[in-house]
């Protein structure tokens, strides 16, 4: 037996073992815990970080190393590499009394080294295997310098594109939603944590963190259980039932309570109805920062966070510091800390770390499993595949690869902003531009460049988003000047690629938005190029749905690409010169204007439900219609697809049947392409008011041209339950309407009955 088990005895074994399973399950942590005192159970409980890498919090840790040889510390974050994490490995080890080993996180969110789309833009894809593998090979290259648990996947709904982190989650479907989040744990997670290739997924941020009012960052939540229910808690919990291993509580508060310290949230819903066993962990110094809440000082709120179901402190140190004087004043109880303690001892058991404290630390991993060739092409597949054709004017893409473009923009030719927000593992300067993108994939085509505009001319916004480098760079030229240069580039050529939308960190963390328009800089650059009379396909780079009205307006052709990622310049330049047929699907509706906001396909009627056209005493606006500019589910493609003979196999079914819905599709344009078939359910008649419509079903078909294929979904009433006015989850008898299509505004539709 190894040293550093010298204190567990009669040792199992650890292959297969899952979160599901309870704490008798594991006598070693049990006997651990036996041979512990309190100050090293609240050690166990402490997460720090040493800082030296990308912040993502206002504080940094201090005196890590002294922590750990005292045994104050159950994790770290923010470091990174074999060498680093085998020296504070050592630390725990060599140098405290019970060898218990540090456990190793990190915000792996869309991707490592190998820096794929936003979350957003992977959405868009649809496809559940191509958001699979991109954890797996997150969790590949992550585990390969030492990490072996993943913040990540941040599933909240959000149907505020305001709120800047819209950028990471999965947009504002529950539905699509809970798809990607079981594709994301079990992508991480694997089939056995055990392997060094997998790690403890996290899911975040635990909840309902997507609603903050105003789409201000860390703002209060308000929101009935029924709606939580219903509309933002199922994707947390598809990933629970798809085996997450760890929690991440939110910012928000919840019922008037933040989330780190409410019981209700953290043990009446997650562990008691939702039967989670895992480990929850604060965010970033949330815990501390329930004083600003106004719920007490460091002690009181410290106090709350572990009676309501917190195991483990990021950063705040508040447990550290205060819960043994709570514990001889009996404000929390020793039960309580051994039980917090023991969850944190189960997740490092589960990653196999007590039998092998050094199984994620291999020098060799990081040459073969990091930033590979085979990796970096899958980016830039999953990167096209994620592309939203909104408007394609007078046909204008794909481009032809041996024709005279003027590329222009701020954004085509920039290494700093091609990763998207939350990329701190990736490195900006290993990403390809568009500019590059476009002479490799098209060597042949004459190609002039020019800025033509920045990103903003404001220095105070440009220095808010230059936080974590240059990402939005003044130019010393005028305005006037740089666009004349674009300007005089679109005269000589054939067609104009125009590259702009918004810099990385004009989304994500504490980038929310009230004005989420193209800055006028580069609105301005666009007229004028328009202005020449030259075709114009605009290229836009967003971390968020945008208000784009006078975009569309103008005679151009619009490629949605988020930021995509490492492979940038490489996908774009795929699907612009036609090697990829885009498909992608807006995963989040797309506002006229910021005053519709918050908008959502799922809306409900009122009892006043407004025409097309305005009608007074209707719910309507004076200054604009109800609808979006572009409607959930929205994507174009170069070819065109049909849908007819809808149909359904059977006009009723009882509670234990199921019914099969298809549509013949067939391609009729001039290209090879995919469509997403979605499926959207309408409850006519119900106990609570029901939305008008919801997703319950898709499918991506590849179809060549003038194929056709008959695409089939089923409907159980499992996909028709609901938590009604108790909270309990039910499907109730009646007439069910059917939608079919390539949007969520399509209008053909069957019925169906459920029977008692």
């Amino acid at each position: 037996m190894k040293p550093y088990l010298s204190f567990l005895i009669l040792f199992i074994g650890v292959v297969g073992l899952s979160f599901g399973q309870t704490t008798s399950d594991i006598p070693e942590v049990q006997a651990l815990l036996d041979k512990m005192t309190l100050e090293e159970k609240i050690g166990q409980l402490n997460l720090v970080t040493p800082g030296g890498g990308v912040a993502t919090g206002s504080v940094v840790s201090s005196n890590v190393e002294a922590k750990i040889k005292a045994g104050e510390v159950g994790g770290l974050f923010g470091i990174a590499g074999p060498e680093k994490i085998r020296q504070a490995q050592d630390l725990a080890i060599n140098q405290t009394r019970l060898k218990i080993p540090l456990i190793f996180g990190s915000d792996v969110i869309h991707g490592y080294k190998t820096t794929f789309p936003i979350p957003l833009g992977m959405s868009a894809s649809w496809d559940m295997e191509l958001i699979k593998h991109s954890a797996e090979i997150a969790a590949m290259e992550s585990t390969a310098d030492g990490i072996n648990w993943n913040f990540s996947p941040m599933v909240d709904i959000a149907r505020d594109p305001r709120w800047g982190r819209i950028a990471e989650g999965a947009g504002e479907d529950p539905f699509l939603g809970s798809a990607i989040a079981k594709a994301m744990v079990e992508g991480y997670q694997g089939t056995d944590l055990t392997q060094p290739q997998t790690m403890i997924a996290t899911v975040k941020h635990f909840a309902l963190y997507g609603a903050a009012e105003s789409g201000r960052d860390y703002n209060t939540v308000d929101m009935s259980r029924i709606k939580m229910f219903n509309q933002y808690l199922p994707p947390y919990k598809a990933a629970i039932d798809a085996g997450a291993g760890s929690v991440m509580s939110s910012f928000n508060d919840v019922d008037g309570i933040p989330a780190s310290g409410n019981k209700w949230l953290l043990t009446d819903l997650l562990r008691d109805r939702w039967n989670f066993k895992g480990l929850v962990v604060s965010d970033y110094t949330s815990v501390n920062e329930m004083t600003a809440h106004g719920l007490g000082d460091l002690q009181a709120v410290s106090a709350l966070a572990l009676n309501a179901g917190l195991d483990m402190d990021m950063v705040g140190e508040g447990f550290l510091t205060t819960l043994q004087q709570s514990l001889e004043e009996g404000k929390v109880t020793e039960d309580g800390i051994t039980q917090a303690a023991r969850r944190v001892l189960e997740a490092k058991y589960k990653l196999g770390l007590f039998e092998d404290p050094y199984r994620y630390i291999d020098n060799k991993r990081p040459k073969t499993d990091i930033l590979t060739q085979k990796s970096r092409d899958f980016a830039r597949k999953l990167a096209a595949h994620s592309f939203v054709l909104l408007k394609n004017d007078q046909q204008i893409l794909p481009l032809k690869k041996s024709t005279r473009i003027a590329l222009v923009g701020p954004l085509a030719n920039d290494k700093n902003n091609m990763l998207g927000t939350w990329a701190p593992t990736g490195d900006p300067q290993l990403s390809i531009p568009v500019l590059e993108g476009f002479k490799n994939v098209a060597p042949d085509a004459e190609i002039t460049y020019a800025k033509g505009a920045n990103i903003t001319n404001d220095p105070a916004f440009a220095e808010k988003i230059n936080v974590f480098g240059m990402r939005a760079e003044i130019d010393s030229r005028t305005p006037e000047a740089m666009i004349d240069e674009a300007v005089a580039n679109a005269k000589g050529a054939d067609v104009v690629v125009a590259v702009i939308g918004e810099a990385t960190e004009m989304t994500g963390e504490a980038a929310s938005r009230t004005d989420i328009s193209i800055p006028e800089p580069q609105l301005k650059l666009l007229q004028a190029l328009v202005d020449t009379g030259k075709p114009v396909a605009v290229v836009l780079m967003s971390g968020r749905p945008l208000t784009i009205e006078a975009l569309n307006a103008m005679p151009v052709s619009i490629l949605q690409v988020w930021h995509p990622g490492i492979e940038a310049g490489n996908a774009v330049a795929d699907v612009v010169f036609g090697d990829y047929n885009p498909s992608g699907k807006l995963t989040a509706s797309w506002p006229r204007n910021v005053g519709q906001v918050p908008i959502y396909y799922a809306q409900k009627n009122t009892g006043r439900p407004a025409p097309d056209e305005f009608a007074k005493f209707k719910s309507n606006y004076l200054d604009a219609p109800n609808s979006p500019l572009f409607a959930f589910g929205y994507g174009l493609s170069y070819t065109t697809f049909e849908y007819s003979d809808l149909s359904i196999s059977k006009p009723k079914i009882a509670m234990g049947d199921s019914v099969d819905v298809s549509v013949k599709v067939t391609n009729t344009g001039d290209y090879d392409g995919e469509e997403v078939v979605q499926l959207y359910v309408h409850d006519v008649v119900r106990s609570i008011t029901p939305p008008l419509r919801e997703l319950k079903g898709f499918k991506k078909v590849m179809l060549k041209k003038g194929e056709s294929k008959t695409v089939t979904i089923t409907i159980s009433p499992e996909n028709l339950k609901f938590y009604n006015s108790t909270l309990d989850f039910i499907a109730e008898p009646g007439i069910f309407e059917v939608f079919m299509g390539g949007n969520s505004n399509v209008t053909e539709k069957v019925e169906f009955e459920l029977s008692k």
